[in-house]
C-alpha cells in the first residue's frame, strides 16, 4: 500500500509554449491538478527564433540542438529568462505559487558536458548526473511549485543546455523516494499513436513487453522511441506512473499510460 503523498511532474514542450491558446489551457489545467506539482518546460522554437533575429544559425542533429558559445547565451536567456519567467508570472495569476529554477539554482541539477557521440560534438550540452530531490522536496513542502528550465550546470561555473524530457524524468526519479509520483509528458498529440496519420489511434497502455514488440514491428519509431525509453526508465526507478498525452488533457486519465 502506497501511503506517500501524491506529486505530479508535468513536462510541456516548446510547441505548446509557443501557442498561446494551448499554453493558457495547459496552465489552467496544471493549476487545477490537486496536490503537489512540478512543471518542466522546453522552449526550443522560441530559442531558434531569437537566435535567428540575432543572426545566429541553429544547427540540429537528430532533433538535438548543437550548442556553441553563442547559442548557449541565447538558450540561457530564452529558457532561463523569457520562457521561464513568463510561465512563473502566468502561474501566479492562476493562483499557483511558482518559483523558476535552472539546474544551477541551489545546485539542484548537476550534469557533465556530453562526450563526443558518433563523432558529433554537441557543444555545451549536459547529460544529467544528479538531481537533488531532497532540496526540491523541501521547497515543495513549503508550498512552492518549481518551474524548471532545461538548463543545468557542471559545478565549475558552466551552464549546459539539457533536454527537457530528460530533466522531467530525472526530476521525477529523484522525487520518487519522497512522493507517489506521476510523470506527464504533454505534447501536441493525444498520446502514443498506433497510426501517426490517425489522431484517434491512441495506444491506451504500454508495458516493457509491448514496447519491445511495437519497436520491432515499427508501430513506434523516431522521436517517440527515446520518450518511451525515458518513461520506462522512470518506472523502473520508482516513479508510480508515466502518461504521454495532449497538452490540453493533463487530467491523468487521458493519453497513453506507460507501466
Amino acid at each position: 500500500m502506497n501511503n506517500k503523498e501524491k506529486l505530479t511532474v508535468v513536462k510541456v514542450g516548446g510547441a505548446v509554449v509557443e501557442d498561446d491558446a494551448q499554453l493558457s489551457q495547459l496552465l489552467k489545467d496544471f493549476s487545477a491538478i490537486e496536490g503537489k506539482k512540478v512543471l518542466v518546460h522546453g522552449g526550443g522554437r522560441k530559442a531558434t527564433k531569437v537566435a535567428e533575429s540575432l543572426g545566429i544559425e541553429s544547427k540540429m542533429v537528430n532533433g538535438r540542438r548543437i550548442t556553441d558559445a553563442e547559442m548557449l547565451s541565447v538558450v540561457t536567456m530564452v529558457y532561463g529568462g523569457l520562457v521561464n519567467k513568463n510561465l512563473v508570472a502566468r502561474l501566479q495569476a492562476n493562483g499557483v505559487n511558482a518559483l523558476g529554477l535552472t539546474g544551477a539554482d541551489m545546485n539542484v541539477i548537476r550534469s557533465h558536458k556530453r562526450p563526443l557521440k558518433d563523432g558529433i560534438d554537441f557543444g555545451f550540452v549536459g547529460d544529467v548526473d544528479e538531481v537533488d530531490g531532497k532540496m526540491l522536496s523541501k521547497l515543495i513542502e513549503e508550498g512552492v511549485t518549481p518551474v524548471m528550465a532545461p538548463l543545468t550546470h557542471n559545478g565549475q561555473g558552466n551552464i549546459l543546455n539539457t533536454n527537457a524530457d530528460t530533466i522531467a524524468s530525472e526530476t521525477a526519479k529523484a522525487l520518487a523516494p519522497y512522493y507517489d509520483v506521476t510523470l506527464i509528458f504533454s505534447f501536441e498529440k493525444k498520446g502514443v499513436l498506433r497510426n501517426p496519420d490517425d489522431d484517434d489511434s491512441v495506444i491506451p497502455c504500454i508495458t516493457h513487453a509491448d514496447f519491445i514488440k511495437y519497436k520491432e514491428d515499427g508501430t513506434i519509431s523516431g522521436g517517440m522511441l527515446p520518450k518511451i525509453e525515458n518513461a520506462l526508465r522512470a518506472i523502473d526507478a520508482g516513479v508510480g506512473r508515466v502518461i504521454i498525452t495532449l497538452a490540453t488533457a493533463i487530467d491523468g486519465n487521458s493519453g497513453t499510460i506507460i507501466k
